[in-house]
């Protein structure tokens, strides 16, 4: 008699950063769809329920912590939440991060310089920070970051985007030559522009964009990905220009 198999990632905890909408929320439902059970954090519980209760919907598992990233109380409140209640993380995905002002970089106010290396590269730092050893301590994990392909190229008027960008992949490269002897794989993703109903793209066909759930696909990949190897960076691209 035929026996079903379980879901590739039953019993797994997966936390995912930025979960409320686009890309965030397209991974967190990828994630749950592959069984895991996902912890969706984000500093708005409106959008992180949505999430939620889509997920739930084909039968999904799904927990909201409110967590602001860029704050190292937050972060290390929704750590205690989350070992408390799961008493492990198995999937961290770093994805939240402010987009792109378009500004020179002279004329970038400081304050907007600190929000954008606050978020996306010091969030970073602090869900490593808490994270990791939890994953340490169970000998096992796999730590994703969402980059861009603003972090291996130019982007006049975008400075301090692509700067955080850049930031990120070289702390990803270190991180994981710093886990990988833990058993823990971590990756980044670099994508070009994407069309989410949050941020469109003018003057760009919509249809040819890379998707939220391109990016998603992305994270399936290297959380199946057989034990004795990952990807360590992913580089995103439409298959037509836009």
């Amino acid at each position: 008699m035929f026996e079903a198999t379980k879901p590739v990632l039953s019993a797994q905890v997966a936390v995912v950063t930025g979960a409320g909408r686009g890309i965030g929320a397209a991974i967190a439902t990828a994630l749950a769809r592959l069984g895991a059970h996902v912890v969706l954090c984000g500093r708005t519980r409106a959008t992180l329920e949505a999430t939620s209760s889509n997920i739930h919907k084909f039968g999904g598992q799904s927990t909201v912590v409110e967590t602001d990233v860029a704050d190292l109380n937050s972060v290390e409140s929704a750590t205690r939440t989350i070992e408390s209640k799961f008493g492990r993380v198995d999937i961290l995905v770093n994805n939240a991060g402010i987009g792109v002002l378009s500004v020179p970089l002279h004329q970038l106010a400081p304050e907007d310089w600190d929000r954008i290396m606050n978020t996306n590269l010091r969030g970073v730092y602090y869900c490593i920070r808490s994270f990791a050893p939890l994953m340490i301590r169970g000998r096992s994990g796999h730590i994703i970051n969402i980059s861009s392909l603003a972090g291996k190229n130019a982007l006049p008027n975008g400075a301090a985007y692509s700067a955080s960008k850049w930031g990120l992949n070289g702390l990803t490269y270190s991180v994981a030559e710093e886990l990988r002897s833990h058993n823990i794989r971590v990756s980044v993703i670099c994508p070009g522009s994407i069309h989410t109903e949050f941020s469109p793209h003018a003057g760009k066909n919509a249809d040819k964009m890379l998707q939220a759930s391109d990016v998603a696909h992305a994270v399936e990949m290297i959380v199946t990905q057989g034990p004795q190897s990952f990807a360590s960076e992913i580089l995103l691209r439409p298959t037509q220009k836009p």
